[in-house]
Parts: structure tokens; sequence; C-alpha cells
């Protein structure tokens, strides 16, 4: 008679293997995404612009998840990129949307992000200046009080900014303030000039500042955004980044389109709580389909690596890194492909 142990060791391991199965089946099943976003609202509701704001007013990302029981939860961060880095470090953010400098400070820290796709190239950022002070170029300005929101993007395109004109951070004294502090400074006086983006058209309409430069006259300081995953989250889920991706590009195709805007001014206008005439002002000469073009091609790589051997230069960052190596295209080539199938399959 053969004895009963090793068979029921055997059913033993098999249940055990089971409930482990059953295990990995519960950690894999997804009941919420968690999305952090930079605010830039003026008023109380949030605001994080470009696609951001597109997507969540089409429910873009809601409708694709709903079926499955899945919540969209869209945090934005008054504290703009260290905030959101610091919720990817403490794993309580699966996705971000973010400019150049905290998404290359994250990785250069050794955060395990993905870049996953562009979502704005070459953002403009402007030099606002105190009335009547005579600071019209970045030389003269020179050795003069500047507001800058240090680790975000916008330090950054400041950086990027002067170093077109043989020029470094350090040649102007530097005061840390955030955008909207930052207002309220260069209107009180207390500071010669701030560096920041479409809101400073605001301060030049009320008479409170004049706006000599962007980065755009310049052709130097153009903010890149990004659209970072987690990297778990990434490795755990890529069916549903991929569906993330795919359910975007709807959205996307809507944003490059010139004929809509317009409505698109109007709506980060009503979100954002900036009037649309500033934003429009903002908007003028910038061709949307360049700007919002979402492939991690060549040229929006060598944006990123020429921004951080820039970082890497002016020691925001430790430690450069190879862009190349930092993208994971493979979600964003397949839903462009099979928005291309789609598009051909319509047109027979």
């Amino acid at each position: 008679m053969k004895h009963p142990l090793p068979r029921l060791f055997r059913l033993a391991s098999l249940t055990l293997a089971l409930l482990g199965a059953s295990a990995a089946a519960l950690a894999d099943n997804v009941h919420e995404i968690r999305i952090a976003v930079p605010d830039i609202s003026a008023g109380t509701t949030p605001s994080g612009a470009g696609i951001v704001d597109v997507l969540r007013d089409r429910q873009s990302l809601e409708k694709e998840f709903a079926a499955d029981g899945i919540q969209v939860r869209w945090n934005f961060f008054k504290g703009a990129g260290p905030a959101i880095n610091e919720a990817l470090a403490n794993g309580q953010v699966d996705f971000a949307y973010l400019g150049d400098l905290p998404a290359i400070v994250g990785k250069a820290n050794g955060l395990d992000t993905r870049l996953l796709s562009a979502t704005a190239r070459d953002v403009k950022e402007y030099l606002a200046v105190v009335p009547g002070s005579g600071i019209d170029s970045l030389e003269s300005l020179k050795g003069k009080r500047v507001g800058l929101f240090r680790g975000t993007a916008t330090q950054l395109s400041f950086d990027a900014a002067v170093a077109s004109r043989g020029l470094k951070e350090s040649d102007y004294k530097v005061v840390n303030l955030d955008f909207n502090a930052g207002n309220a400074a260069l209107a009180a006086k207390q500071i010669d000039a701030t560096w920041a983006g479409a809101g400073l058209i605001g301060l030049q309409s009320k008479g409170l500042a004049e706006l000599p430069l962007n980065t755009q006259t310049l052709g130097a300081g153009g903010i890149q955004s990004v659209l970072l995953g987690n990297g778990a989250f990434v490795d755990q889920h890529p069916d549903i980044v991929a569906r993330l991706i795919k359910a975007q590009q709807p959205a996307v195709t809507w944003l490059r389109d010139e004929a809509h805007k317009q409505a698109y001014v109007d709506l980060v206008a009503r979100l954002s709580s900036y009037p649309a005439a500033l934003l429009a002002s903002d908007a003028a000469g910038q061709p949307y389909t360049k700007i919002f073009a979402p492939q991690l091609d060549a040229d929006f790589i060598g944006k990123l690596q020429t921004s951080t051997d820039l970082a890497l230069q002016a020691r925001l960052i430790r430690k450069g890194f190879d862009v190349s190596k930092w993208a994971d295209s493979r979600f964003l080539d397949a839903a462009l492909q099979d928005k291309e199938a789609a598009s051909n399959q319509a047109s027979r």
C-alpha cells in the first residue's frame, strides 16, 4: 500500500499554487488609475491645459475604463513638478503629465519612470519686467532680481534661454517664487522681473508688466512636456497602459486640428480662470499640429537630451542619462498604427 502523505503533499502544493495564482490575479485587478498633473489654474477649478483639459472635458479615459469598474482619479498639484516627483517616489500615482525638468530630475534621481508620449513641444515662456525699468533683453536683466519657480520646467526654460545668450542662472539674483507669488511680487515691484507662462500676459494687460521677449522670439527655452508612467505600474499592467494611450489619441487629434483652436482656448479659459483673450494671444502664431504632436521621434528625444545635458551642466541634476533608453514608445507606436489602419479602412 502506498503511503498517503506524498499525495497529500502534492494536493497541498497544488492548493497553495492555486491560492498564489488567485492572489496574483487579485493583485493585478486595477480598481483605480491615479494621474498627476501640475495645476496651472488661477481660480477654484483645476487645469492642466493642453491634452489634460481636453481629456477631462471629453471624459475620454473615464469612458474607456468605465465598463471594467476602473475609476480615473486626476490629482492636481499646486506644488507642480517637485510635489509630483514626491508622489511618484511614494507610489501614490501611476501616471504623470509633466514638463521636462521635473521629469528629468525624477529620472536622474533614480525614479523608475517610463517616457510614454510627448504631450507638448516648445511651449512658450515669457520674461515680464517692471514697466519703465528699461530692461529689454536678458543681457540688461543681468544682476537683477528675477522671480523663478525652481524645480519646474520654467527654471530649465530660463536656464536654456540665458545660455543661448552666453549667460547662466547665477548671473541673476534669482528668487524662488511660485507663479502666483511671482506675479504678485512683480506687481508690487519687489522684484525686477519674472519668467513664466501665458499668465504674465494678464499682468501686461493691467499695465503691471512689460513683456520684452519670449522663448519664441529668442529661439530658445521652449518647454517640452511628457506623459510618464510609474515603472512598476507599466510592468504589471501593460494592457491598461496600452488602452490609456490608445484612448488618448482621439483627443490629441481633436486638439491638433487648427479648426478647434478657439474651442480649446475657451475650454482652458473656463477651467483655468484665465481670460480667453489672454490665452488666444499666447496661442497666436503657434501651430497646434506641431506643438501637440505625440510621437517620441528623433526631434523630441533630441530636445529632451539637450535639456538633460543642460540640467547637468547647470547642476540641477547630479547625473545625466541617455533619454533614448528612457523612452518606451511601444504603446504609442501601437496606438498610432491602429489609428492609421482604421483611417485607411475608413477611406476604402
